[in-house]
């Protein structure tokens, strides 16, 4: 009997042990599941992270899309006369320079050929031709000359030499004019051109420049010209008390003391909605919080981060926004990561993501509006959802497995909270962290063509070009145009006078017509 009692508790022991192991293993084998429908998501499925309408039939749509206060429809009648609208043709040519070619009968041919009386001109046909003329190369000679008196020659011991004023060079001892520093800049950081393409583009217009000498002449360009302009913006960007903070990977081969295939990283820095638009980028080695407090220091307001944890260690004079896009896209994915017979039931991570649509209606609705009007919209429309959001959060927290995508997008809304609510603090605040990642991405998707920085002072030099063209293009400017006019009068200005370097900066009114798109 002992035996078989002993025999029998081993047996249950095993038992027991077994179905936790198979608990174990089947959280493991979801959680598998679930990284794979996501990784199929990402890679062969839409992008696209707007919520289906249909959706929103699992909540009580007549009771959150309702507004007590909004009129009732009235019927009335409407009679007026519309315009002709301007065709979409006519949109996009009527800011381009129009070059006209007529085309007449010859004197001797303008006779009727019924009665043989002169004809005419009774009307004109026209037609309209898109004319691109592509890169051409030419190379502009400089000659400064020298004068001098005849008769102090001749009669003085002495005699005075003038010489004519003439524009200081973009790069003393070089070929590179602003025209060419300028295109070659924009082509990369712009166009996303990297310069071994450039190099054999220029070839074949007859040019042999190496992307040597090109490198050269970028590195030189924005230490020279642009990094004083880059400082001076850098100024203006701490003055403010709303910015945005994003970073991103950036691979430099040559770094001291390190690998060539290291992660470094290029920070981004930039304003708000409520004050000129300045984006400043920052390369570093590491993600370290140190450098954004470096970068940051005197700084003192709200600062809009994702939930990297790096940005916890700022001075308490920054208060930090949170981003409701990366709660959202938290859900979004607890969604995409459910087997397909799943996803059209009513489970709980579209609730969740119902809340977070709730929000952003709102704010869409407030877009237009002063920040007083859509600081008291925040406090009587949004908060009671955000109140609402957090005791659903913390309904669902003890009842879900912590490492799935859904127990990770709960968890992402709980540690992140302080940060996600802030946004009601102020109206100048947005909800989401999204400027920042739209002003990163011209650099992410440039990364992807030119690949890595060669040297630290590449690096460096990249941080500075693409700051002075994305704050060029968020200011409306033609970054090529920019470019060369900076390059064209920097060099024969005094630098060290900040009214001068405001007068460059890419908001100053007095910068010329050309650097400007016509829209």
């Amino acid at each position: 009997m002992e035996n078989a009692a002993k025999i029998i508790t081993e047996l249950n022991n095993r038992c027991a042990s077994l179905e936790q192991q198979v608990a174990e293993l089947t959280v493991k084998l979801n959680w598998y599941e679930e990284q794979f429908r996501l990784s199929q998501q990402k890679r062969f499925g839409r992008s696209t992270e707007k919520t289906n309408p249909d959706q929103l039939l699992l909540f009580n749509e007549a009771e959150t899309e309702a507004k007590p206060e909004a009129p009732e429809p009235t019927m009335e009648e409407i009679t007026y006369r519309r315009k002709k609208k301007q065709g979409k043709r006519e949109a996009q040519l009527e800011n381009l320079p129009v070059e006209t070619v007529e085309y007449r009968l010859p004197p001797e041919e303008q006779v009727c050929s019924c009665c043989g009386e002169s004809l005419h001109e009774m009307s004109t046909e026209v037609r309209q031709e898109l004319k691109v003329i592509p890169a051409q190369v030419s190379v502009i000679r400089h000659v400064r000359y020298v004068y001098a008196c005849r008769r102090c020659q001749k009669e003085d011991i002495q005699t005075p030499i003038v010489t004519a004023p003439m524009p200081a060079p973009v790069l003393p001892g070089s070929i590179a004019s602003p025209s060419a520093v300028a295109y070659i800049m924009s082509q990369k950081y712009v166009q996303g051109l990297p310069l071994y393409r450039q190099e054999q583009q220029l070839s074949r217009l007859g040019v042999d420049l190496s992307r040597q000498t090109m490198a050269n002449w970028m590195i030189q360009g924005a230490n020279r010209w642009l990094v004083p302009l880059y400082d001076r913006m850098h100024k203006h960007l701490l003055k403010q008390d709303i910015l945005h903070a994003d970073e991103t990977t950036l691979q430099v081969l040559q770094e001291p003391g390190r690998s060539a295939g290291s992660k470094s990283y290029m920070w981004l820095y930039r304003t708000g909605r409520e004050s000129p638009a300045i984006v400043l980028f920052d390369y570093q080695t590491t993600r370290a919080n140190k450098h954004p407090s470096r970068f940051l220091s005197g700084f003192k307001g709200y600062l809009h981060v994702d939930g990297y944890a790096g940005y916890n260690g700022l001075p308490p004079d920054i208060t930090l926004v949170g981003c409701w896009a990366h709660a959202r896209r938290k859900f979004d994915e607890a969604l995409k990561v459910l087997p397909l017979d799943k996803r059209n039931t009513p489970v709980a991570a579209k609730e969740g993501l119902g809340f977070c649509n709730q929000l952003f209606a709102i704010e869409r609705e407030l877009k237009d509006v002063t920040p007083e009007e859509r600081f008291r919209s925040r406090q009587k429309r949004s908060l009671p959802v955000v109140e609402a959001f957090l005791a659903w959060l913390k309904f669902q927290a003890p009842r879900v497995l912590p490492k799935g995508a859904f127990g990770q997008a709960i968890s992402y809304c709980l540690n992140q909270w302080d940060k996600l609510k802030a946004f009601l603090l102020d109206g100048r605040l947005e909800i989401d962290n999204n400027r920042s990642e739209r002003s990163i991405k011209p650099f992410v998707i440039g990364r992807k063509n030119w690949l890595f920085s060669n040297t630290p002072r590449g690096a460096k030099a990249s941080a500075t070009i693409y700051s002075i063209i994305e704050s060029a293009k968020e200011n409306n400017l033609n970054p090529h145009a920019y470019l060369e006019c900076l390059f064209e009068k920097l060099p024969n200005v005094d630098l060290q006078d900040d009214g001068v370097l405001d007068s460059f900066l890419p908001w100053s009114d007095t910068l010329p017509a050309v650097c400007r798109i016509q829209r």
